[in-house]
């Protein structure tokens, strides 16, 4: 399929914050109840940053793996799917390759680490990009026709109807 720059346009931000949210709220309802299965009471009260090796797999590999594997496949992770928004590359608009996929989850942690600069960054941008996009060079679009119908009304008023 290819893309025709003309039919998209960047998604901004709060479109953005959204489908994160969603992805959010998605990795938090698959890794706490394996996590706590695991660890039990101590996942939740314990100030360490790993709890062990399972930890690592359940709360650092999943989520890289899974959100690599959606861009490179669909182009987009879940949140971004229902709202019709894909990643792609900055240049080209093609999928992301799986190397670029990964320097851009990585570069994630340098969009949040400086108080999530990167990502406000987005609101800022003339394409739309955070650093982790600048980082990766790649962009996120949505189609600027998003399938809604205009609006159109039947042209006979209700005077007309009586008297027809």
């Amino acid at each position: 399929m290819t893309m025709k720059s003309e039919d998209f346009e960047y998604a901004g931000f709060w479109v953005r914050l959204g489908a994160s949210l969603i992805d959010t709220v998605l990795f938090i309802l698959i890794t706490m109840p394996l996590s706590y299965s695991i660890y039990g009471d101590r996942y939740f009260l314990s100030d360490d940053m790993f709890l062990g090796g399972w930890d690592v797999i359940i709360s650092w590999l999943l989520p890289l793996v899974a959100t690599v594997l959606f861009w490179v496949y669909r182009s987009a992770t879940p949140g971004k799917m229902a709202f019709k928004l894909k990643v792609v590359n900055a240049d080209t608009g093609e999928s992301l390759s799986l190397g670029k996929s990964f320097l851009r989850y990585v570069a994630y942690y340098a969009s949040a680490i400086p108080l999530c600069l990167g990502f406000l960054w987005v609101a800022f941008s003339g394409k739309k990009q955070g650093w982790h996009d600048k980082i990766a060079n790649t962009v996120v679009v949505r189609s600027r026709k998003r399938g809604v119908e205009p609006v159109e009304f039947n042209k006979v008023t209700e005077q007309q109807e009586l008297q027809g």
